[in-house]
């Protein structure tokens, strides 16, 4: 599923125009990543969390030389499904 297609499902589950999902979903997807950017968490109960995890710096290796890199530190944005979000998924096998 894409964008477009997440707009056509919340327009027609919400009874909405597709102007106004639109609006909906982009503003939900904005938020999550201005939040997320600025190190806040986004805790959303039965669903799941975003957060920003850290890595630390570390060595690598090129494949194709062999060489020992070193991978700068970096923050990364991740997700954790809550309990409900895993069980619903887990139940539809």
């Amino acid at each position: 599923m894409n964008k477009s297609d997440l707009i056509n499902v919340v327009s027609a589950k919400a009874e909405i125009s597709k102007k106004d999902a639109e609006k909906a979903v982009t503003a939900l997807f904005d938020t999550i990543v201005e939040e997320v950017s600025n190190g806040n968490d986004i805790r959303i109960v039965g669903f799941g969390t975003f957060e920003c995890r850290e890595r630390k710096e570390r060595t690598g290796c090129n494949p194709r030389t062999n060489e020992k890199i070193t991978i700068p530190a970096s923050k990364v944005p991740a997700f954790k499904a809550g309990k409900a979000f895993k069980d619903s998924v887990d139940a539809a096998k």
